[in-house]
């Protein structure tokens, strides 16, 4: 009899729960915000990384600041090649900077999504998006999580929406790509970062040692296909 009217009660809150959805719940909106770089709250939900925490010398910088355009994150700093004497053998190469979003409480579902959009303003350098999902492709037990990466080329001094489908998106280990066929499960995303190294991306773009400079308004998830 208990059983029976677990199972009762439960049908009663899946029928409740169905008669309460929303014309969103549905069909999502075509469009989703995930970060909105419009306040000084927005720093905390990210977190600095770069070659300093392995004896690199590279440095970076996010800040909330009012441009001319409004209020926006400005992600800086200087990506240098050179180490430090003592740590030679912890680190076999430098140039490296990036800003990581801390973990979602639980997961972001994009699922009734298909791309990633940013409102950057850059240098002329090529950054790297990278999505965090939870780990199924790494070995079990690893803490770490899967990492998805796509190249970004941001051009200089202009506002621009980059566009990235997540199919473009290919599975790495450690910046490296993995070579086989896997697709990423957007409905598990724990988080996201945007990263520069001194070299590779897109032919033409600026490369080498030096100051970088990238300004973030928005990052979106868009539903591009009906």
């Amino acid at each position: 009899m208990s059983r029976f009217r677990s199972l009762w009660r439960s049908t009663l809150d899946a029928t409740k729960k169905a008669l309460t959805w929303s014309a969103d719940d549905l069909m999502p909106p075509s469009e989703r915000f995930v970060f909105k770089f419009n306040s000084k709250e927005e720093l905390k939900k990210w977190h600095l990384y770069s070659d300093s925490e392995y004896g690199g010398l590279s440095s970076a910088s996010l800040e909330i600041k009012d441009t001319e355009t409004g209020t926006n994150g400005i992600f800086s700093g200087n990506l240098s090649l050179d180490v430090s004497e003592e740590s030679v053998r912890r680190i076999n190469r430098s140039g490296f900077c990036g800003m990581r979003s801390k973990k979602f409480d639980g997961f972001i579902d994009l699922d009734p999504y298909d791309t990633i959009a940013m409102k950057l303003k850059g240098d002329g350098r090529c950054y790297i998006s990278t999505i965090y999902t939870e780990n199924w492709v790494n070995s079990p037990g690893q803490e770490e999580d899967n990492s998805w990466q796509a190249f970004v080329f941001v051009p200089k001094d202009d506002w621009f929406i980059t566009k990235i489908p997540l199919e473009r998106y290919l599975p790495t280990w450690r910046g490296n790509i993995i070579d086989a066929k896997m697709e990423m499960n957007p409905s598990r995303i724990v988080g996201m970062s945007l990263s520069v190294n001194a070299g590779g991306g897109f032919a033409g773009a600026k490369s080498g040692p030096g100051d970088f400079k990238m300004e973030i308004d928005w990052i979106k998830a868009l539903r591009t296909q009906l």
